[in-house]
This record gives structure tokens, C-alpha cells and sequence, in this order.
């Protein structure tokens, strides 16, 4: 089902010459020298867009640094008229929204923190339409994987006459210790995009990795998934930084990395390219429809196989059936250059739908029992 959003295409609010909208500085602003200085460095470079810094930073514990405060809007202000740099902060309350309107900063988002609250974002929608904004506002995806959470976050937004609209993809939250921060869970983003194809996606690799060492994996493969741009964390020495300083690059190391990016674009007015593109995508389509019919024909089997069981008093689930069916297939689809994630998951979800339909079979009563 898709949603309508009432929103402005990116490049209706900010000139990027056709390339990714990139948003770059550090994750807090912490003195007036530090901010001031990150932000003459990234505009040198000449390949950012807009200076980001967060003013106030909700932590997860108290005792942390919680951002510079309000004194830190005065210093966007002044980066701002020194290097020309578009300004942007993170809002969570109607009196940041407020400050950081009077103080003139260009593009506000919300948190992944204040998007998980739906009390929050309507507080931040309520002062956008009191003040009669008509600034962007990006939206980061909740801290757990809730697509309906985070559309409902841009709806709110929308509805109070915000149209510059774009959504931040900053990864989630997940119990499963992996290399990175936050997991990407890339096929929430592309749920995202096929809800709202005219909404613009951010990548925010910061986040997602954690650390510096895996940004340039992250954010060449966003660019390949038509991300629209990348809001990553830059300090002038992040090895001092008072916020996430594992995560921050230097402005030379974001030149480098913003360098080495592959931008592909797709080639038009090139009939030979479309229509092999056609037979391809024709040929998938195929073996989509014979997979879904493979599929309906082993259901069939399994609810032949729920009834056996149930005629003769059997349990649906049987442990070592599943470890041996894991087992087999794994080993087959490494064979087939399937990755073993997929091909776990892609079990899983058959074995569900297999339980699901013995489970119906085996609490209908047969017609002898009736």
C-alpha cells in the first residue's frame, strides 16, 4: 500500500549540480573554535552541501555530554555567514524547533529517539505549523526496525505543511552483536522507497558503522541502492571529539571518501540498453512465477503432512527434521553462491508457513469426529 505524501523533490530545495546531497560536520558542536574551524575545512573541500552539528544531544545515560546548548545556534549562525555552508540541527522539543527557526538554521531533523515517539514528533509538527516553517525536515527511521513508526513520523511532518521532506536511514537497534552500530536492515529502506517513491532517502553511515573503518563500505553501497545523499560526521580532530569519536572522519578523510564514491546513473534514451533490461527483468518475472508455484505445491505436501500427523497423534513440530533440513540446504545453497543469512531466513519463513498450515489441520476436527 502506498502512502501519498504531499512533498517536494529534492532538488526543488537545495542545488546539488545532480550529484548526492551531502550533509557533513561534527556529531556536537563543542566550542565556537572547533565548530567554526570543522566548518571553513568541509566547505574547502567544495563537495559539501550542508554543515550539521548537533546542539542538543539526547544520551542515553545522564552524566554525558547533552550538547552545548542553545549558545551553539549562535555559532551555526556564524559558520554560516563565514563559509556559506547551509546550517542543520537536531530537534526534539517545540522550544528547539523555535531557537533553531529564530536562529535561522536551514534544514532541521528529528532523532531516531523522538521518531520512536509518536507524543514527540506530533510536539515537533505542532511548532513547525504554530511558526509557519518552510524549512526541510529529514526524519531518521526509529531506533527499532518499525517501518509504521517512521512513516508515521513523515506524516505527521507532512501534514503540518512541511513538503521538504526527505528520510534519514541511520540503521537500528539489534539485539545480535554484529560489526556495526546500528544494522542496516537495508530492506526496510527499500520498504520505505516502495511505500513513498517520491520520498528522498539519506544515508547515515556514521551511525550505521559505528566506527570510521567501515564508512566507505556503507555509503558506496547506499549510493548503489539510489540513496539521494549522505549526512556523515565530520570533526576536525576526531580523536578528541566529546560525542561518538570513533565514528567522526576528518574533512580531508570525507573529501577522499566522497572521491572514491561510484555514482552510477542510469543510461537513457539508449534503446539496446532498455530492452535487454526488458528480457531481464522478463526472465525474473519467470522464475518468480515458477518459484510462488513450487512453493503452493509443497504447502500442499505439508498440509498432507499435517494431516498424517494428526491421524496419528504426532506433534506438529519435530526438532531434528528442521536441523536436518537447515543443514542440507545450507550446504547446498553455498554451492549455489546463496548467501547463508538469506538462506536461513528464506527456511525459516517456509518452515513458519509450513507449522501455520499443519497447525489449521490439526485442530480441525475430521468429519468422523464431528
Amino acid at each position: 500500500m502506498k502512502h501519498s505524501l504531499d512533498i517536494l523533490p529534492l532538488s526543488a530545495w537545495i542545488d546539488t549540480n545532480g550529484k548526492p546531497l551531502i550533509i557533513a560536520g561534527p556529531c556536537s558542536a563543542e566550542t565556537e573554535d572547533q565548530l567554526v574551524s570543522t566548518a571553513h575545512l568541509l566547505a574547502n573541500t567544495g563537495k559539501v552541501n550542508v554543515l550539521r552539528a548537533g546542539i542538543w544531544k539526547p544520551r542515553t545515560r545522564p552524566g554525558e555530554f547533552e550538547g552545548i546548548g542553545s549558545i551553539g545556534l549562535e555559532w551555526l549562525k556564524r559558520a554560516k555567514e563565514e563559509t556559506g555552508l547551509l546550517t542543520a540541527t537536531e530537534v526534539a522539543t517545540a522550544k528547539h524547533v523555535e531557537e533553531a527557526l529564530a536562529a535561522g538554521v536551514d534544514v532541521l531533523w528529528v532523532g531516531a529517539r523522538s521518531t520512536a515517539n509518536p507524543f514527540t514528533v506530533q510536539e515537533i509538527a505542532d511548532a513547525l505549523q504554530a511558526a509557519g516553517a518552510d524549512v526541510p525536515v529529514l526524519v531518521k527511521n526509529p531506533v527499532n526496525p518499525d517501518l509504521s513508526l517512521w512513516i508515521g513520523a513523515l506524516e505527521r511532518i507532512n501534514r503540518a505543511g512541511i513538503k521538504k521532506i526527505a528520510a534519514i536511514h541511520r540503521g537500528f537497534s539489534s539485539f545480535e552483536k554484529t560489526a556495526f552500530r546500528n544494522e542496516p536492515m537495508w530492506d526496510l529502506a527499500i520498504q520505505l522507497k516502495t511505500i513513498a517513491p517520491e520520498l528522498p532517502i539519506i544515508n547515515d553511515p556514521s551511525h550505521i558503522c559505528g566506527n570510521r573503518e567501515l564508512i566507505p563500505y556503507v555509503t558506496q553501497k547506499a549510493i548503489d541502492m539510489d540513496m539521494q545523499g549522505l549526512i556523515i560526521e565530520s570533526h576536525i580532530d576526531p580523536s578528541v571529539a566529546w560525542t561518538d569519536a570513533k565514528q567522526q572522519v576528518t574533512p580531508a578523510a570525507l573529501a577522499d571518501l566522497i572521491d572514491s564514491l561510484n555514482v552510477r546513473k542510469p543510461e537513457s534514451n539508449n534503446p539496446a540498453f532498455e530492452d535487454k533490461l526488458a528480457e531481464l527483468r522478463q526472465q525474473i518475472d519467470k522464475l518468480d512465477d515458477q518459484i510462488l508455484k513450487t512453493i503452493g505445491d509443497r504447502m500442499k505436501i505439508a498440509e498432507q503432512i499435517g494431516e498424517y500427523k494428526r491421524d496419528n497423534n504426532v506433534t506438529i513440530l519435530q526438532v531434528s527434521r528442521w536441523d536436518e533440513i537447515v543443514q542440507k540446504r545450507v550446504q547446498l545453497a553455498k554451492a549455489l553462491n546463496l548467501g547463508e543469512d538469506f538462506t536461513v531466513k528464506y527456511l525459516e519463513l517456509l518452515h513458519n508457513e509450513s507449522i501455520r498450515k499443519q497447525n489449521e489441520i490439526m485442530n480441525v476436527k475430521t468429519t468422523a469426529e464431528a
